[in-house]
């Protein structure tokens, strides 16, 4: 393995472990509390995802199967990823994330992050069991049946 490969390996074992740390914090509720700072939003054939995070806040994002664009409408961050290392990230910003991309989040600022997911769904955990994928594992098997898919349709 590369040395940028290994770096990149250790990242993503850094950012799962703090998860593994912040899951134990929230079986005490906090995970319930960080719920109720989610608005949901509606568009034909999109599923807006709107979250507030307070100063001094610490999240762990979820791995996104699909590219899909961000918005971040308000505040400072510092945001750690396995494939962009560490970066500060000030409102107003718009980027797009990458297939697979797992986040670590810490909100220098009260901070309003939004993302944007194509859909035609409207209940948000329906949304969420098509676009997350639950571990590294499942992301992987779910690229390889999106790439089974392609090959299939170029026959």
């Amino acid at each position: 393995m590369g040395q940028v490969a290994q770096s990149r390996a250790k990242t993503r074992q850094q950012i799962v472990d703090l998860q593994s740390c912040l899951e134990y914090v929230t079986e005490n509720g906090l995970c319930e509390a960080l719920k109720e700072r989610l608005v949901h939003h509606f568009a034909p054939g999109l599923y807006i995802r709107e979250f507030h995070m307070n100063a001094g806040d610490v999240v762990v994002g979820k791995i996104h199967k699909y590219a899909h664009a961000n918005t971040l409408a308000k505040g400072k961050v510092v945001v750690t990823t396995e494939y962009g290392g560490r970066e500060t990230i000030e409102a107003p910003a718009v980027f797009v994330s990458q297939p697979g991309t797992k986040r670590a989040v810490h909100a220098l600022e009260d901070t309003v992050w939004v993302t944007y997911h194509p859909t035609d769904k409207t209940d948000p955990e329906e949304i969420e069991k098509d676009v997350i994928a639950d571990s590294f594992e499942e992301f992987e098997e779910h690229i390889c049946y999106e790439q089974k898919k392609v090959l299939e349709n170029k026959q």
